[in-house]
């Protein structure tokens, strides 16, 4: 055999290799055949605690283009306003996507607001110790003309909590060489609140007591089985 003979061999050796071993590390196993479709509506109780849904609350609708990529997105959503006693108002929004590779991946607040017209003045990373677990958070500081709205939300890719791109594409990786493709849950709360510092608090207040509410077998869907800080 020549050596060029033998050259073109190689490359198409290689070649078939290289297609065989892409097939074989695709993820093909979603997540959520495993671990079955959360419901929000029952996953997340409407009173719990000093807090409960406000039915007087106006429902703020995206506009259609954003209501399109959601629909793209996430194969469930969910918006509510609670209040408590003192009529402190947190609004609540969860979305959740089966399928959390690249193309459908969640989007973000710090990307979905500013779509919206809101400016995102501040953006941290932070922590929130929901039952005796450590939950990654991450807080922005939202405004829309004369509308001040601190923000604190998270994300759930398969049972790990992310709070930035770069943690969401490696728990993506990661499950990915489990060979599962994950599903995904973003849990935002935010309030109108012109003190942010005040509003994190009675935010931090209300997740407390979610986190209590929330069914024991759907705890880990919404607040990470661990979790990880990031800057």
């Amino acid at each position: 055999m020549t050596s060029a003979r033998m050259r073109a061999v190689v490359v198409v050796a290689l070649m078939v290799l290289s297609a065989a071993l892409a097939v074989w590390m695709t993820p093909s196993l979603h997540m959520s055949d495993k671990l079955g479709k959360p419901d929000l509506e029952t996953l997340f109780p409407r009173e719990f605690g000093d807090w409960r849904v406000d039915a007087r609350a106006a429902m703020v609708l995206p506009s259609p283009e954003t209501q399109a990529l959601l629909d793209s997105i996430y194969n469930q959503t969910l918006t509510r306003t609670y209040i408590n006693a003192l009529g402190y108002r947190i609004m609540l929004s969860v979305a959740y996507g089966g399928d959390q590779s690249d193309a459908t991946r969640a989007h973000l607040p710090e990307v979905c607001y500013p779509a919206q017209g809101f400016q995102i003045t501040a953006n941290e990373s932070g922590q929130i110790n929901l039952l005796n677990r450590p939950v990654a958070v991450r807080y922005l500081m939202s405004r829309y003309g004369s509308r001040n709205e601190p923000i604190t939300y998270w994300l759930v890719v398969g049972d790990q909590v992310t709070v930035s791109r770069t943690d969401q594409k490696l728990a993506q990786f990661r499950l990915g060489l489990k060979g599962y493709i994950p599903d995904g849950m973003l849990v935002r709360v935010s309030s109108i609140d012109n003190n942010p510092g005040h509003g994190y608090q009675q935010q931090e207040a209300f997740l407390r007591d979610l986190a209590q509410a929330v069914p024991p077998a759907g705890r880990d869907r919404v607040f990470g089985a661990s979790a990880k800080q990031s800057n």
